[in-house]
């Protein structure tokens, strides 16, 4: 693998993402190196959404609602070895395909990710960001300390988790049916194969739930179905994490 431009897929779930898209798209027209492809995956989106995806030259996948089964759906229809989730609401650094390749040249790490900088048009969220950082520590403390004391790390959606495209095939992918924290247990799964890696890179994401929700909420809600994870009360996972765009 050519490590001035590695074979890097980009797979973005959405599902009426009309406001988001504009900002990503350019973002992504700014990437140095270019992705080998971006693979947009519609979970039955009623706004513009699919005809952004369209002008912008994207493959588009659409699919039922969920973002397990957006994911799944985009990692088999994609061919390139690398492969990062990116959510809609959140602008990768223009380097992003260098570091998704220079981080899994080290074969010992199985699954990586940006650090997540929460912010928006007037400012910068850095409470939440900081328990955004720290909650990849904790949530596995609490909820799998054997994995903890194995150095493993929770990672979430706005992190634009990568992995190799192989790997997260042989391991199942996200469980089918997960409307919300599938990135969870592909933590879990992807623990099994090495090392799971927050990289010390930025990653912008929208502080749009934090807007609508205040910040005491957000952070709450974000503790909360966290717990609901871990106590298997899968159903009610949804129910606990509105529908924000």
């Amino acid at each position: 693998m050519s490590m001035e431009r590695p074979h890097v897929a980009i797979i973005i779930p959405v599902l009426d993402e009309e406001k988001a898209l504009p900002e990503l798209i350019e973002r992504l027209g700014l990437l140095d190196p270019r992705p080998a492809e971006v693979v947009v995956v519609d979970g039955g989106s009623t706004d513009d959404t699919c005809r952004l995806v369209r002008e912008a030259g994207y493959r588009l996948l659409e699919t039922g609602s969920g973002r397990a089964l957006q994911i799944n759906a985009g990692i088999k229809a994609a061919s390139a070895p690398l492969a990062c989730v990116l959510h809609a609401d959140t602008t990768p650094p223009v380097d992003m395909v260098t570091v998704i390749g220079e981080t899994l040249a080290d074969e010992g790490i199985a699954l990586a990710s940006f650090t997540p900088l929460i912010r928006g048009p007037d400012k910068t969220r850095w409470f939440t960001t900081f328990h955004n950082w720290i909650k990849t520590w904790y949530a596995p403390l609490i909820t799998r300390p054997h994995l903890f004391l194995r150095g493993v790390r929770l990672l979430f959606g706005d992190h634009a988790m990568f992995f190799r495209r192989t790997q997260f095939l042989a391991i199942g992918g996200c469980t089918p049916g997960d409307m919300v924290m599938e990135e969870a247990d592909l933590c879990i799964k992807f623990a099994r194969l090495g090392k799971i890696r927050m990289v010390p890179r930025w990653i912008e994401t929208s502080d749009r739930r934090i807007t609508a929700w205040g910040p005491l909420r957000a952070n709450w809600i974000y503790f909360k179905i966290g717990i609901l994870w871990a106590l298997g009360a899968r159903s009610r996972l949804a129910r606990h994490y509105p529908h924000i765009r």
